[in-house]
């Protein structure tokens, strides 16, 4: 089985990290291959950096596609080109913070997701929403701390510990969703100190896409998810039209 993990944006160090994560979890025979597009934002933290990351991810599925790859990860919280990929590709794609809050709802009444910058807080509850998670997340916090900075400040890791504490007490929660890929290697160190299970959306999304692949599902193609209908297109999207 091949599983591709798309980093939507272009920091290489974050894409080894986050496919080191995915790696640790998959399973004997499952070949993880993490990449990132060749276009886009160095990082993702708005409306914006998620709209202009959306071309290189599709040019990564469809060269999945090629490739035989047999299931997708969307590394990003904010699950950027979801849909559309879904309707690329061939086998199922799953994005992080979908899988993430879906696992941490089995793990006991409400969750808690702790992401990076504030703004971003609203994508969060938005994505809740839109998964049907709205009676399980009971909060989102952010730790203020930019994506890039994850690896670069010394303190970050107490930083996000703390913002972790704080949603806990706040929101009376038996579990907490990293709300960043770039967090995905800090799961195991803060449930440790917290002594609550911590979910990391990577994990979770390579395990799930693991599973339907197994089985055999992939996203259903007869309406909505069906392949994109042939057309032109201009400018720099012109290599699009032949998806």
């Amino acid at each position: 089985m091949l599983i591709k993990i798309v980093n939507p944006n272009t920091t290489h160090s974050m894409t080894a990290k986050i496919g080191d994560c995915a790696r640790s979890v998959a399973g004997p025979g499952t070949v993880v291959e993490a990449v990132n597009p060749e276009m886009g934002p160095a990082s993702i933290e708005s409306h914006y950096d998620e709209a202009l990351s959306v071309p290189g991810l599709l040019q990564e599925i469809a060269r999945g596609e090629e490739a035989g790859v047999d299931g997708y990860v969307i590394a990003c919280f904010g699950d950027p080109g979801l849909d559309a990929a879904r309707e690329l590709a061939s086998g199922p794609v799953l994005g992080i913070a979908e899988a993430a809050m879906h696992t941490a709802s089995f793990l006991g009444r409400g969750f808690s997701v702790v992401t990076t910058l504030g703004r971003t807080r609203g994508r969060a509850w938005e994505l809740a929403e839109r998964y049907g998670m709205q009676r399980f997340c009971l909060g989102v916090h952010a730790c203020e701390i930019a994506v890039l900075d994850l690896e670069r400040d010394p303190d970050a890791v107490k930083v996000i510990t703390e913002a972790c504490r704080v949603a806990l007490e706040e929101d009376g929660s038996d579990a907490i969703v990293l709300g960043c890929a770039g967090m995905a290697d800090l799961c195991a160190l803060i449930s440790s100190e917290l002594e609550v299970p911590v979910v990391d959306g990577v994990a979770a999304a390579t395990l799930t896409v693991q599973s339907l692949v197994t089985l055999g599902l992939r996203t259903g193609a007869r309406g909505e998810f069906a392949r994109p209908l042939p057309k032109r297109y201009t400018g720099r999207l012109q290599d699009f039209g032949s998806q």
